[in-house]
């Protein structure tokens, strides 16, 4: 029998000595080799959790030991001015900030070992942590992408590449013959060749020259070599995807539920290839029966082959305003898997009854075959059922009932979760729009309109379902959570609210729909952007866990993703949970205890690849934003207050969705002072206060590009 969670951490705290090699463990606890790959799972679990730290050398030993002199691990983010912090990532532990002269040779994003400080002075008072960093376990970065300039020293003459990056804050030496043909100001890939070290740079060579600014495309380009971004698939999982039929074929189909007359559409964007997800609704017993259709990645995508590890390594796929990055090749991701319009296509489907008040009545999860009636958009789903335009409703007189009944059952869901406290923000979202040549022509205000409702509202409540279905057999599962905000931070909300006469109860007994009803009052209002903008920068950052802790922002109790399989790989973890399910896999302890034993791991993963993607995404739309406004210097344009720190306040256009900097030091006539629980700057003589969510106009003074950044002045009325 192969030891559980519980027999490793009982290793581990047993045993004296030193810490152990995977190798080591292995013999002692006497596995066979292809228990490997499991044992890895294993112990990066349980050093997720904490319960096992991993030291440089790839040695695992017991977590207590190191607690006792105050070490930890984290990875560790660095800010532009030098400073940083150590994100333990263990529940409980909050980062530990690192003073420039504290960071040792650590590069942004690297795991690291951090000494603790004791609390004492500003620390105690303020319960925040202090460290620093005394060991480098592990490099985020094998590579740096920046501006190849070249320079003359001593030595000889080398060159420079200055890192895009703004966290990374030391440029990297680059040696006489390893320029690679790269031309002063070419934006460039280099290697690391030498890390930095007890005050010496680190040293690199030239491995591909991206192109220079100002070319077609040149942001998404720097931001994947950047990020490291895999773009092209292996070879050998490639062959894997071409090998899959692109036809479903009768053997495929024995054992399913066969829906293929029920009347079934996807509603995507209009760019959209990739549908992943298909509804059906008919009326039932005074109220609705839903189906949710979700395309059976996992009839094709194998746990442990070829392809299963390349949609792990990248976890999610990554959109950019000129391209995409899948999870999975397009003979998967565009093909069999795509729930294509007229097509036979494998799912795994989620069958709710709802009564008229929008409770759930009766569930279903069952593998089915369905064939998708029609593939339709956001805007036409508009057209028929708010514009009620004639021509389309026409065109799709078939399904104008079942277009209807779900926006009966949509309106429903929404009052329901609205009722019971769940978080709807109404920030506008840019849409970057780009010629067929690559270059950016606007930034537009992304459409939101009932469509994207009705396909919210249906995949919240099949991924709720599935979520309690699963925590009902008590069956591990992995769970989208989303932590209760910080105590002070939640005081400091409260606080503020009240200042502009929005009353909310204590810190300690806030709940989500409190913050729901405060959102509500002041919809359509002058201060609506305000409350917004705060309460979101209240809000913990979502992420996936072994562990249900919750969902604060939906106010559910459970809940996890299994909507999306084809471009986030915690959805197909849970679609072969679920298929497990029905095929009794998991009737013992042991499958659970091994079924969970992965989780944590996987978790942890996930959830670092989803901010890697999002870090991405919003750094390419950053510099394309910064690229549009170039030629744009001393025009001027509304903006909205978004953001006001100590050296001034942040205006995002209100046509543009431009954010930039207004310095205090461009505010003349006044002396301001930061307050910060109140999110203002006030002036000392003339009391002018500038807070989140005040209108301005502002002229655009200055456009940096290296520093992907953009300076305003105030236009005084």
């Amino acid at each position: 029998m192969k030891p559980t969670k519980k027999d490793f951490i009982t290793f581990f705290k047993t045993r004296p000595g030193r810490p152990l090699l995977v190798r080591e463990i292995m013999r002692q606890l006497k596995l066979k080799a292809e228990d490997r790959h499991d044992l890895k799972l294993m112990l990066a679990g349980l050093v997720a959790e904490g319960h096992i730290v991993k030291s440089r050398g790839n040695r695992y030993g017991i977590a207590g030991k190191a607690a006792k002199m105050d070490i930890e691990q984290g990875l560790f983010q660095a800010h532009p001015s030098g400073f940083g912090f150590v994100m333990p990532g263990i529940k409980g532990k909050t980062d530990v900030y690192v003073p420039a002269a504290g960071r040792l040779d650590a590069m942004d994003g690297d795991t690291v070992t951090v000494r603790v400080s004791p609390p004492s002075g500003r620390s105690k008072a303020s319960g925040k942590r202090e460290g620093v960093i005394i060991q480098v376990l592990e490099r985020a970065h094998t590579r740096i992408v920046g501006t190849y300039e070249p320079g003359v020293t001593k030595g000889g003459v080398i060159g420079f590449v200055a890192p895009t990056n703004q966290r990374i804050t030391q440029n990297l030496v680059v040696g006489t013959g390893n320029a690679g043909g790269a031309k002063p100001g070419d934006l460039v890939s280099a290697e690391i060749v030498t890390y930095p070290d007890r005050g010496r740079p680190a040293e690199g060579r030239i491995t591909r020259i991206i192109g220079r600014p100002g070319d077609p495309g040149i942001e998404s380009d720097l931001i994947i070599e950047e990020h490291e971004l895999p773009v092209a698939f292996t070879p050998a999982s490639l062959a894997e995807a071409k090998a899959i039929p692109q036809e479903v074929s009768a053997t495929m189909r024995k054992g399913r539920r066969d829906l293929r007359d029920l009347p079934t559409v996807t509603i995507d964007g209009e760019k959209a290839r990739d549908f992943d997800d298909a509804v059906s609704i008919e009326q039932y017993r005074g109220g609705w029966r839903l189906w949710v259709h979700i395309a059976d990645v996992a009839q094709y995508v194998r746990e442990g082959s070829l392809l299963d590890q390349e949609a792990y390594a990248r976890a999610t796929s990554v959109y950019l305003p000129d391209r995409a990055i899948p999870m999975l090749p397009e003979q998967l991701s565009n093909g069999i898997c795509s729930l294509n319009p007229q097509v036979d296509r494998l799912t795994l489907t989620a069958e709710m009854d709802f009564d008229a008040n929008g409770a759930m009545v009766r569930h279903d999860l069952y593998e089915s075959i369905i064939n998708s009636n029609e593939r339709m958009t956001y805007t036409a789903v508009r057209q028929i059922l708010v514009d009620r335009d004639q021509q389309m409703r026409k065109r799709y007189e078939p399904l104008l009932h079942q277009f209807e009944l779900m926006a009966e059952l949509m309106e429903v869901l929404r009052a329901k979760r609205s009722k019971r406290g769940s978080i709807d923000f109404d920030l506008p979202e840019p849409e970057i729009i780009m010629d067929l040549q690559g270059q950016m022509t606007d930034i537009v205000r992304a459409e939101r309109n009932m469509a994207h409702q009705l396909v919210e509202e249906f995949m919240l409540a099949a991924n709720e379902t599935v979520a309690g279905h699963l925590e009902k057999l008590e069956v591990p599962l992995i769970y989208r959570v989303h932590e209760e905000p910080a105590e002070e931070k939640l005081a400091d909300l409260v606080d503020f609210l009240a200042t502009i006469g929005i009353a909310l109860p204590p810190a300690g007994k806030l709940k989500p729909r409190n913050i729901q009803k405060a959102i509500a009052s002041v919809r359509d209002s002058p201060e609506e952007a305000l409350v917004n903008t705060v309460v979101l920068r209240t809000m913990k950052q979502a992420r996936y866990s072994e562990e249900n802790i919750g969902h604060f922002g939906l106010a559910a109790e459970t809940y996890t993703h299994f909507t999306s399989p084809i471009r986030r790989y915690p959805d197909l973890i849970v679609h072969r949970i679920v298929k497990g399910v029905i095929r009794g896999k998991y009737r013992s302890e042991e499958a659970r205890e091994e079924l969970a034993a992965g989780l944590p791991a996987s978790a942890v993963h996930c959830s670092q690849r989803e901010r890697l993607a999002m870090e991405a995404e919003r750094d390419v739309v950053a510099m394309l934003k910064v690229r549009f406004m170039e030629d744009k210097l001393g025009e001027t344009y509304d903006g909205i207050i978004t953001g006001v720190t100590q050296f001034g306040f942040f205006v995002q256009l209100r046509d543009l969705f431009v954010e930039g900097l207004v310095h205090v030091s461009t505010l003349t006539g006044d002396y301001y002072q930061y307050i910060e629980n109140r999110h203002c700057l006030r002036g000392e003589r003339r009391k002018r206060v500038y807070r989140i969510g005040d209108s301005v106009r502002v002229r655009v003074d200055r456009v940096d590009r290296e520093r992907k950044k953009i300076d305003f002045s105030l236009i005084e009325e």
